[in-house]
């Protein structure tokens, strides 16, 4: 809103013409998503214990965790309120793809809101059942494949990391395609979402790398001189990536450990989603797995892990999945996975920055 209020008046006062900057109205996103956190955040912390709305503990998950009962949870509300601000209030709200990512990061956190409250009213850390939320998130994701697929000039192309002239057109294969990384994207930050910060540190640095992927999209000559789809339209969502950004180090605040909140259900699954539509708009679909390749490693220690479990009767490959846990239970401290996990997450985001030039 202030970018559609101010903006306008460049015609008679220069200064204004700043917000015509993508790049200044991303860092204003995200400066504004991130005092909103650190505002609001101690006020929901106090809401949310008066309300007795705490985390419950898996009975099969570490022992150590059962300190964390009762922690504050559903913080992933306040990320979502400053997101949606920020955006907002820096965007250009004419831009089709605004819409879209807003669309996703609600619907997915309504679908996480719910699994949470029927996890604290039924007193137990199960919530929806699996094929519920699995139908509804992929409602929401079809419904936005085909809204982007149907957009006059869409490329159903994909691109290849490291080869510049592989462009395989799926045509409508790329509607279940886009699905799939959508819904994909929210259960893989879902599951990783289980130790304090481990979920919003590599959110964090794959968004970062997404207003990078976004920008370059959006701009017709940058995206000629690094040969990849050009998406016009899809540098507004650099200030979205920002505001998440900003949201996502604002509830780092009080989500690093020893946590003073989780973000809950309402927050990976928004996360998630949001990253994976992001993915699929910015036509960086197969990069998402080396920029988030923390997501898909835990994804992949589960999938293996009941397979492996199944076929074997009760086997097991890791001490248990997802592999945060597998490393706690090898005896590394909480901090320390945590951080780690960090740090990998930066290394492929810059490998997945460098595969713009290696190509």
């Amino acid at each position: 809103m202030i970018y559609e209020f101010l903006y306008p008046l460049h015609t008679v006062f220069s200064f204004f013409n700043v917000f015509r900057y993508i790049t200044f109205r991303t860092i204003f996103a995200a400066i504004t998503a991130l005092l909103i956190c650190l505002f609001v955040g101690p006020w929901l912390i106090r809401k949310l214990q008066s309300l007795q709305i705490g985390q419950r503990i898996r009975e099969d998950g570490p022992q150590s965790h059962i300190v964390k009962k009762d922690t504050p949870t559903m913080g992933g509300v306040l990320i979502i309120i400053a997101v949606v601000i920020s955006t907002f209030l820096w965007s250009n709200l004419s831009v089709y793809y605004v819409w879209i990512i807003l669309l996703v990061t609600v619907g997915y956190g309504l679908i996480g809101f719910a699994d949470d409250y029927h996890k604290l009213t039924g007193n137990s850390s199960k919530g929806l059942s699996g094929k519920t939320r699995l139908v509804a998130e992929i409602i929401i994701a079809l419904f936005v494949s085909l809204v982007i697929y149907f957009k006059p000039g869409f490329n159903s192309q994909i691109a290849v990391p490291f080869f510049k002239t592989v462009l395989p057109d799926l045509g409508w294969g790329y509607i279940l395609l886009a699905t799939f990384i959508i819904v994909g994207t929210a259960n893989a930050v879902n599951l990783t979402d289980g130790l304090d910060g481990l979920a919003i540190g590599p959110a964090t640095i794959c968004f970062a790398t997404y207003v990078l992927f976004a920008y370059f999209a959006g701009n017709v000559k940058v995206a000629t001189y690094l040969q990849i789809p050009y998406v016009p339209g899809a540098g507004e969502l650099s200030i979205f990536c920002g505001a998440m950004v900003g949201a996502a180090l604002g509830f780092l605040w009080f989500n690093t450990y020893p946590a003073e909140i989780f973000m809950g259900d309402v927050g990976s699954l928004s996360l998630g989603g949001a990253l994976g539509t992001m993915a699929v708009i910015a036509k960086q679909e197969i990069l998402l797995a080396i920029v988030g390749g923390i997501f898909v490693l835990e994804t992949f220690s589960v999938i293996f892990q009941v397979s492996y479990f199944k076929l074997t009767g009760g086997k097991r490959i890791f001490r248990m999945a997802p592999l945060h846990h597998h490393f706690e239970l090898k005896g590394w401290a909480e901090p320390k996975v945590i951080v780690r996990f960090w740090i990998i997450s930066i290394l492929l985001a810059l490998l997945a920055v460098s595969t713009l030039k290696l190509r």
